[in-house]
């Protein structure tokens, strides 16, 4: 642990979605900085991958859309390690469709998933973050601020979530709790193999990914993550309703 990561010793945070992509690596790079970390997810496996070499990392399995379960993952927090300092809400599912082909079937686990889990968690963990003066990161996309045809529902929660941080971050601010997000772009994660799309047309996604990000790449997760642990450091003390883009350019090209 290097000075610069020193001021995340002994904090508690939690992380959804914690069990692959963007969740891992921001779980891990929580802990490499001396952060105790709650690892969210719905599925053991994945889970012990994110903690395996990690004695930081507690996995928890939960679906943080069931009934009970967001106040179950915080009173967890509290049991485990007295506090809260940190609320990674990074948890989401894509799942594509035109206007005119969407069902409820695949409406409802997005809005779910997506925005109503996340307002949930973060009421059940608001006492907490308030003794702590705690923060809030919110994981949307860079989409979220262009067009998506053909997945406008998971681009919409995802602009809402970033709607919420701002509205948060002016709500919470008596309350000692700040609210920021990050907006990735194109990342390195399995999200096309949890869309269910097939190799080939994944390899189509990153084709045109590639042709819209300035950078010329796909991100990883850890440039994500880092970004996460920067903005919940306490040296961004006066930073408070930002949405970062971390996209490679993507938004502004």
């Amino acid at each position: 642990m290097n000075s610069r990561s020193a001021s995340q010793s002994g904090r508690v945070v939690i992380v959804t979605g914690g069990g692959t992509g963007i969740g891992r690596a921001t779980a891990r790079a929580f802990a490499e900085e001396g952060a105790h970390v709650l690892a969210v997810g719905r599925r053991v496996a994945p889970l012990d991958k994110t903690a395996a070499g990690h004695d930081r990392i507690t996995p928890l399995v939960a679906d943080i859309t069931a009934e009970g379960e967001p106040e179950w993952i915080v009173e967890t927090a509290l049991r485990a390690h007295g506090r809260l300092d940190v609320l990674v809400n990074n948890a989401g599912i894509v799942s594509g469709g035109a206007l005119g082909t969407l069902t409820p079937e695949v409406l409802q686990p997005q809005i779910a998933t997506n925005l109503i889990a996340p307002i949930l968690l973060t009421q059940a963990a608001l006492p907490l973050l308030e003794t702590s003066g705690g923060v809030i990161v919110n994981v949307s996309t860079s989409v979220g601020q262009r067009a998506w045809p053909g997945n406008s529902v998971y681009a919409a929660t995802k602009t809402a979530l970033e709607l919420l941080t701002r509205s948060w971050a002016v709500e919470l601010a008596p309350r000692g709790i700040r609210v920021a997000a990050v907006a990735p772009g194109a990342i390195d994660t399995p999200i096309g193999e949890h869309q269910g799309l097939t190799p080939e047309r994944t390899a189509e996604v990153r084709k045109w990914q590639l042709a819209h990000t300035p950078l010329g790449r796909i991100g990883r997760p850890e440039e994500v993550a880092w970004a996460i642990t920067r903005l919940a450091s306490p040296e961004a003390s006066f930073i408070t309703g930002v949405v970062l883009p971390v996209d490679g350019g993507a938004v502004v090209a």
